[in-house]
């Protein structure tokens, strides 16, 4: 059996998803259904940038959402027999609506738009309450949790062991990397994001993506989907809408998603969109798990020689 992971924010760069949409025609499909349902060329964007654009929230999210459908389509034009092998699903933060399209739960029209509403969304908290965020390397859960007390901040991502990432105003999250080195932190690096997001600076954004949602139909997925809110699997449509409000200002538990998934006895994993992050988090929850990543035409042409 395997689950299907759907990459996050921050792993946009130029070029992804050119040589899919250029080899693939049902990756090219899921490029022109953005591009109409956005009103631009998030094609253009994705392939050639700036990278200033590129990087702007409210472009990344679907411009990561339509290369990791891009992706997954690719895959499920070359091995139409894998779905019966699927047995469920779950993306890291943005990663969770990529997640839903593959489900069935969401259109991938309605994602790509939701999205790219959310990450408006999320860039205008950010104006209106200005923050940062930071991963903290080698401190465990407990120790985090003190610098936060400590600092006033809060956990934002439960990534993996020895990795958490937390989220607020700037001077409480320079204050926090101060505590965190304090504690004995190997590393803590400032996020290159736009504000304090999956905290409770973002509850606004929530509010307003609430309202997007209400124009939505979601349907029962045909595959469960692990939610970030809850690091279970969730089937209701309501369930499915009430997370994806609390998952803008709530911590993402990808962690106790992973272990979640692996307690099932599912150890075969496939990651769509760019980067290989999801893997290399995988590496850290447990190493024993197998973790193939696709976003480019050679991982594909490497699948299909290893079968």
């Amino acid at each position: 059996m395997v689950a299907y992971l759907f990459a996050g924010q921050g792993s946009q760069y130029i070029g992804m998803g050119k040589d899919l949409c250029e080899s693939y025609p049902a990756a090219k499909e899921i490029f022109d259904k953005a591009d109409t349902t956005l009103g631009f060329s998030l094609k253009k964007l994705c392939f050639e940038g700036p990278i200033e654009e590129l990087t702007k929230t409210n472009n990344s999210q679907p411009a990561i959402l339509t290369v990791s459908i891009a992706a997954l389509k690719a895959y499920q034009s070359l091995f139409p027999c894998a779905a019966p092998l699927l047995s469920c699903t779950a993306g890291l933060s943005l990663g969770e609506y990529s997640s839903l399209v593959a489900s069935e739960a969401l259109s991938f029209e309605d994602a790509v738009y939701l999205v790219r509403r959310r990450g408006e969304f999320m860039e205008e908290e950010a104006l209106k309450r200005p923050g940062k965020m930071a991963s903290i390397i080698g401190l465990d859960y407990a120790q985090v949790k003190e610098v936060c007390a400590e600092s006033g901040v809060e956990i934002a991502n439960l990534n993996c062991p020895g990795q958490v990432v937390i989220s607020g105003g700037a001077q409480e999250i320079d204050q926090a990397v101060k505590i965190a080195q304090d504690k004995g932190a190997k590393r803590v690096i400032i996020l290159e994001v736009s504000g304090a997001f999956h905290s409770s600076f973002m509850a606004g954004a929530s509010l307003k993506l609430a309202k997007e949602l209400d124009k939505i139909e979601i349907n029962p997925p045909i595959i469960p989907v692990v939610s970030n809110v809850s690091a279970k699997a969730v089937n209701d449509p309501d369930e499915i809408k009430d997370n994806l409000i609390k998952q803008v200002s709530s911590s993402v538990l990808w962690e106790d998603s992973m272990r979640f998934i692996l307690s099932k006895g599912i150890g075969d994993f496939i990651e769509f969109g760019p980067g290989k992050v999801l893997k290399g988090l995988m590496r850290r929850i447990d190493e024993q798990a197998s973790v193939s990543s696709i976003e480019k035409k050679q991982d594909l042409l490497n699948l299909m020689e290893s079968r």
